[in-house]
């Protein structure tokens, strides 16, 4: 039974959409913590959405930052630690002890903690290596070894992986015992003893089939896979074409060593459209959102263009000044000369 606080407020909530609940969530988070109600202030922030908590960890200021943040459960705050932007990061590692800082390596998966480091400062990056466990340390440094930009540094080692001789009820076992740890747990990967990719088999083929159901007659072998160096975006059309919800990345060998899980490969597109938009733009990619990039950097990101821009400018007055005593005997032709630069600076902005 609701009480009739909680009635009023579902009434309230009632044809909002959910930005604007957000909104009114966050105003009530600034608003315990105005009046230092930090139990329920804890208590809201473990209910609503991680990324939704890193915004809001994002916007209030830097002092009340890392206090606020160290409320969250161990769980909680590395989920929030992995959606926060670098320079958040940076300000939350410099502010907690280094068991805390192990504790979120720890729970972050390996795609998230490889992002980390190649984010962070040479410094801070040092200090995370320090705090990470050697399991975690090698897994960071292999995948660091990976091209940039391709499968191989954008995926997870965290993936549920299966034996083709084994029941539909030892799988569902095995994913109950594993699948906490692991990116998803909703496609799962058969592979051999030498860890060669076999196939694949989804958790629904699981629950629909019998208990003793074996997994190579419900395995799909026609497999889509990646290689460790293919390039990200010709990943990301292959979900594109597919649909799929997670790929497989071997290597030259053809063991399975990762996977990318499609929110890896929305943040791909993001990427490559950004740079896309950038060069339509006339300025070099920059390695920071937009808004965050400041404006010595995009000075710099700009003025290569620029100075091409004013070079081939010179030379158009130049050719004008050659025929400057043909303009004075036909002067009709000045009011040309603005029309066939509109039009070609047009045409390239078309």
């Amino acid at each position: 039974m609701c009480s009739l606080e909680e009635k009023e407020k579902l009434e309230q909530d009632e044809g909002l959409d959910y930005e604007s609940l957000v909104e009114k969530q966050t105003d009530q988070l600034e608003e315990l913590l105005d009046r230092h109600d930090m139990k329920e202030l804890q208590r809201r922030m473990e209910e609503l959405n991680e990324f939704d908590v890193a915004e809001f960890l994002s916007e209030i200021d830097d002092n009340r930052m890392p206090m606020v943040f160290r409320l969250l459960s161990k769980e909680t705050a590395a989920d929030v630690f992995a959606n926060f932007e670098a320079p958040e990061q940076e300000r939350i590692i410099n502010s907690i002890t280094d068991s805390e800082l192990a504790g979120i390596m720890e729970e972050l998966y390996v795609d998230d903690a490889v992002d980390i480091v190649e984010e962070l400062p040479a410094n801070v990056v040092k200090r995370v290596m320090r705090a990470a466990t050697p399991q975690t340390r090698n897994l960071i440094n292999q995948y660091l070894h990976y091209p940039e930009n391709s499968a191989g540094s954008i995926m997870t080692a965290e993936f549920v992986d299966l034996k083709k001789y084994m029941s539909v009820k030892e799988s569902i076992a095995r994913i109950r015992r594993i699948g906490e740890d692991r990116e998803t747990i909703y496609v799962c990967f058969v592979i051999a003893a030498d860890r060669r990719l076999e196939g694949i088999v989804t958790v629904k083929d699981l629950l629909l089939s019998s208990d003793d159901t074996i997994i190579e007659d419900l395995m799909e072998t026609n497999v889509v896979f990646a290689s460790t160096t293919e390039d990200q975006e010709s990943v990301s059309e292959k979900f594109s074409d597919y649909d799929l919800m997670a790929l497989p990345v071997v290597d030259n060998e053809g063991r399975l060593v990762g996977i990318v899980t499609v929110d890896d490969v929305m943040d791909v597109m993001e990427q490559e459209a950004t740079e896309d938009i950038e060069k339509l733009a006339g300025m070099l990619p920059s390695d920071k959102p937009y808004s965050r990039t400041g404006i010595v950097e995009i000075w710099k990101n700009r003025i290569p263009w620029l100075m091409f821009l004013m070079l081939s400018a010179t030379f158009t007055s130049m050719i004008l000044t050659s025929f400057e005593d043909m303009l004075a005997v036909q002067a009709g032709l000045v009011a040309f000369i603005p029309m066939l630069m509109g039009t070609g600076g047009n045409s390239g902005a078309q």
